[in-house]
């Protein structure tokens, strides 16, 4: 978990340096994003489905309870082959298979996976790089990626080993379960985000559906709420051909919807407040815009 931890902080702090220095050049699309979010769920997905395979193998070996049936097995260490084989001549030097596959160092491990956290693009995450990216300062952008990092730690520290436990008990079976709930949950987001998902258009009848005011200049003006929950009202409808402003409000607002993906530009919004997106003119047809994770999204519609 150290290691895990150390990993984190040090990507994070070498990205936070590279992104104020780069300033607004280095910047993933939603698109990518998309991509990474679906990756690292598959990965969880796959973990997961390791550990259950993993539990369903324990069984009672030897007249003990709870031991693994790999964990009893052993080999030849001169030909690799199980305990009683007639491949080689001479005596057999036995060891348990299980150990000796066990190479790879758990520090290793850790230094890897904790960097590989920056694969994740979550909408806290995204918040903390656009605000290393707006410094445009090679140490203000490596302080703020390193705070957010030491900040989060804790929390990821107490889940890890909780996580840990659990995998070594009976309760292991629950765990894997949720983490592969956890990993499909995460692909379907990427999806989301990416705008892949089959039927994810509005379904709402138009005369239902809230209309953006006309201001001054010919520009429209809807507000949006953007909730921890998801943006109200959801679908708005708005003149084809006119430009459009959106007005995204928020009331302490802690969740993934601060950040928000719209029309391939990033807007990150304030805990309590509010951010204007600037809309040219558009044909008719349905513009989706999404929060950070791909969790939640909405739409507008031009008619």
């Amino acid at each position: 978990m150290g290691a895990f931890l150390t990993g984190r902080l040090a990507a994070h702090t070498l990205l936070g340096g590279l992104l104020g220095l780069a300033g607004s050049a280095v910047r993933l699309g939603a698109s990518v994003r998309a991509v990474l979010l679906i990756g690292a769920g598959l990965m969880v997905a796959v973990h997961a489905i390791r550990l259950l395979r993993r539990r369903r193998g324990v069984a009672c070996v030897g007249g003990h309870r709870g031991r693994s049936a790999s964990a009893e097995r052993t080999e030849c260490a001169t030909c690799g082959d199980p305990t009683g084989c007639s491949g080689c001549s001479g005596d057999h030097a036995v060891r348990a298979a299980a150990p000796g596959r066990a190479t790879r160092s758990p520090v290793g491990r850790g230094l890897a996976l904790g960097t590989a956290t920056l694969l994740v693009p979550c909408g806290v995450t995204i918040s903390m790089e656009v605000a290393a990216v707006s410094s445009g300062s090679a140490l203000a952008g490596a302080t703020a990626m390193a705070g957010f990092a030491l900040g989060t730690a804790p929390a990821l520290a107490a889940l890890g080993l909780l996580l840990r436990r659990l995998a070594s008990s009976r309760l292991a079976v629950l765990a894997a379960v949720a983490a592969l709930a956890a990993g499909l949950f995460t692909v379907a987001s990427g999806l989301s985000l990416g705008g892949w998902l089959p039927g994810a258009g509005p379904a709402a009848r138009a005369d239902s559906v809230p209309a953006a005011s006309a201001g001054p200049g010919g520009v429209q003006r809807i507000t949006i709420w953007a909730t921890e929950r998801g943006f109200r009202p959801g679908i708005v409808t708005a003149r084809a051909g006119l430009p459009l402003e959106i007005v995204f409000r928020t009331q302490d607002n802690y969740g993934c919807t601060r950040t928000i993906t719209v029309d391939g530009r990033d807007v990150v919004l304030p805990v309590t407040g509010q951010d204007a997106v600037r809309l040219p003119p558009r044909g008719t047809g349905d513009l989706r815009y999404a929060c950070g994770m791909g969790m939640y999204a909405g739409f507008i519609r031009f008619i």
